[in-house]
């Protein structure tokens, strides 16, 4: 279920990443203004993008890396449950075990 809604969020900002670099790149393409001029809007766009791209890869980082934490310690959570859960059954084995053998 997880995975739909990431696979979602992906598709949504890849889609939302090309029309909007595609929308700059035709509006500059049909902007009257020099050539000298254009290039300088498209370097200093393009600045801005990979600026964008960088905060929102570092941000969807730590909050993967939050999400493995978590999983971590669930995880951890849960061996130690288990763990208790089988020392429990064998205390209780050993137990029957000698009140069998004192009859």
């Amino acid at each position: 279920m997880g995975d739909s809604k990431d696979n979602h969020f992906w598709d949504s900002l890849l889609t939302f990443m090309a029309g909007a670099a595609t929308g700059f790149i035709v509006g500059i393409l049909f902007a009257p203004a020099s050539g000298k001029e254009t290039r300088k809007k498209i370097k200093d766009q393009a600045a801005k993008t990979g600026e964008a791209a960088k905060e929102s890869y570092e941000k969807i980082a730590k909050e993967a890396e939050k999400g493995m934490r978590m999983v971590k310690e669930k995880t951890g959570e849960g061996v130690d449950a288990i763990r208790d859960f089988i020392e429990k059954k064998r205390e209780e084995f050993q137990h029957k075990a000698g009140a069998e053998e004192d009859k």
